[in-house]
């Protein structure tokens, strides 16, 4: 006999429904690559990441392709996640820390079909392609003002996509056991190894991150993940913040103590998360400018071993638990 009460498949694609659904009027709030302050929240999120699934669709992807990102986080980041995961293809989140002779051997070997690039590493990736056969297409996560002139194959403009693709597309309708996503080592002997997370796995992931103990999360959090999407999935906040509701603020690509340091004061973050060299850089900003940041309550630190001094820096003099 089975049991038949919340008898679906647990992917990912429903959290983002939920976050619609119930946390729709809460923002994500981005330092864009670009430079300006954006806002948008989760239900014009949802939007926007449905209409990448259409776009992939008409592109003839398939359950399984693998789809990559070269990316900072960002709310475009958040979008192309949820749309390529949501019908079912594999977003491969790429490390644009890792040497050019990597992300070639980590993109053929993967079978990348498309990239979803960020302005910042158009250079780089213009280097690279021409090694990387499997690559049809690549999109540019910006505007039309901002379109950089370009030699990558299939160069498409982000918000020109977006503006031509429709919003109806059917996400899920496959198993739990389906690839979610693909992240490849670094700092390992020989060529980098590839992690494949089923939906499942991310999703139980995003239930037991959300305990007290771990991210702790609810509506009235504001959370600003410094720790990158393609770093081990940004350590599951791209999940947890959507499926409790909690402001996102996403840092682009300023991780410098200064403007860290604005986004906190300015957003009122609650909750952050990022490795020992980006805390080292805010405290030393704090400390030389006599500040405080009195909304924060708990950071999470991890990628590296943190210092004691660190973690008692933090708590003696600002308050701040770290996890």
């Amino acid at each position: 006999m089975l049991g038949l009460m919340q008898d679906w498949p647990l992917t990912v694609d429903r959290i983002l429904d939920h976050a619609k659904n119930w946390h729709g009027h809460r923002e994500v709030v981005t330092r864009s690559v670009e430079g300006p302050i954006v806002r948008t929240t989760y239900a014009d999120i949802h939007v926007r990441a449905k209409k990448v699934s259409r776009a992939l669709l008409a592109w003839d992807v398939k359950p399984g392709d693998r789809i990559a990102t070269l990316a900072w986080n960002t709310g475009k980041h958040i979008e192309a996640w949820y749309g390529i995961m949501g019908i079912g293809a594999v977003c491969h989140t790429l490390n644009p820390r890792l040497f050019p002779e990597q992300l070639i051997y980590i993109i053929n070997h993967a079978g990348d079909r498309m990239i979803f690039v960020d302005l910042t590493f158009v250079p780089l990736l213009e280097a690279v392609l021409p090694h990387c056969p499997t690559v049809e297409k690549v999109i540019v996560m910006t505007d039309e003002w901002n379109m950089p002139a370009t030699k990558l194959p299939g160069a498409e403009c982000y918000e020109q996509v977006l503006a031509d693709a429709s919003e109806d597309v059917v996400w899920g309708d496959f198993e739990e056991s389906t690839a979610c996503g693909l992240c490849y080592t670094s700092g390992t002997t020989g060529n980098p190894k590839g992690v494949l997370y089923s939906h499942r796995s991310n999703f139980i992931h995003t239930l037991l991150g959300l305990q007290a103990t771990v991210l702790g999360a609810t509506p009235s959090e504001v959370i600003l993940p410094v720790v990158p999407m393609f770093h081990a999935n940004a350590w599951g906040i791209a999940f947890g913040a959507p499926a409790a509701g909690s402001k996102l603020v996403m840092p682009g690509a300023k991780m410098d103590g200064a403007s860290i340091y604005e986004l906190i004061v300015s957003e009122g973050v609650t909750f952050s998360a990022a490795v020992p060299t980006v805390w080292q850089g805010l405290l030393a900003h704090l400390r030389e400018n006599k500040l405080q940041i009195p909304t924060v309550k708990r950071v999470l630190i991890g990628g590296s071993a943190v210092p004691e001094s660190l973690i008692r820096a933090f708590h003696d003099e600002f308050g701040i638990e770290v996890l």
